[in-house]
């Protein structure tokens, strides 16, 4: 069974700083790309950042230069670290799993979810 489970949302000031982190089970997570999204209430879900099997990262422009990703393969285990958050970054965040083949195709796996609220 695949699971991905987000924690370390929470409540921040502005100009602070949180780290997410998804655990995942039930995929051989070093081949999968990982990424992170958002969702505010009325908004489209985004994509915030990515990281590759092999390491590269691309970020959303919103977060340049304040939101880092990364990924520990030995413990399943993919973070988002959020430095000098702005009120407009409060949204839900959700952890994204992708790889695919040309013989088992497209796999796509999701998290529920976690809160973060940036607010004085």
């Amino acid at each position: 069974q695949v699971q991905l489970v987000e924690s370390g949302g929470g409540l921040v000031q502005p100009g602070g700083s949180l780290r997410l982190s998804c655990a995942a089970s039930g995929i051989i997570f070093s081949i999968y790309t990982i990424g992170w999204y958002r969702q505010a209430p009325g908004k489209q879900r985004e994509l915030v950042a990515t990281i590759t099997s092999g390491g590269s990262t691309n970020n959303a422009d919103s977060v340049k230069g304040r939101f880092t990703i990364s990924r520990d393969n030995a413990k399943n285990l993919v973070y988002l670290q959020m430095n000098i958050l702005k009120p407009e970054d409060t949204a839900v965040y959700y952890c994204n799993a992708r790889w695919s083949s040309y013989s088992l195709g497209p796999r796509d796996y999701w998290g529920q979810g976690t809160q973060v609220t940036v607010s004085s």
